[in-house]
């Protein structure tokens, strides 16, 4: 879990710096942002993971 745990806050963090980058997001609404974009994407991720243990079974 710590793995999954480590890639969805990278892939958090690389999408941040894209839309910055980019000029979608400001730096000063980061704190805000970052929190919505990381929930989203562990939510996103977990369900995915969820799913497919489902299919395993």
């Amino acid at each position: 879990m710590k793995s999954m745990d480590e890639q969805i806050l990278r892939a958090t963090k690389e999408i941040v710096v894209k839309f910055i980058e980019l000029g979608r997001l400001s730096p000063a609404s980061v704190h805000e942002s970052f929190r919505d974009i990381h929930a989203t994407i562990e939510e996103t991720v977990k369900n995915s993971v969820e799913k497919a243990s489902a299919k395993e079974e």
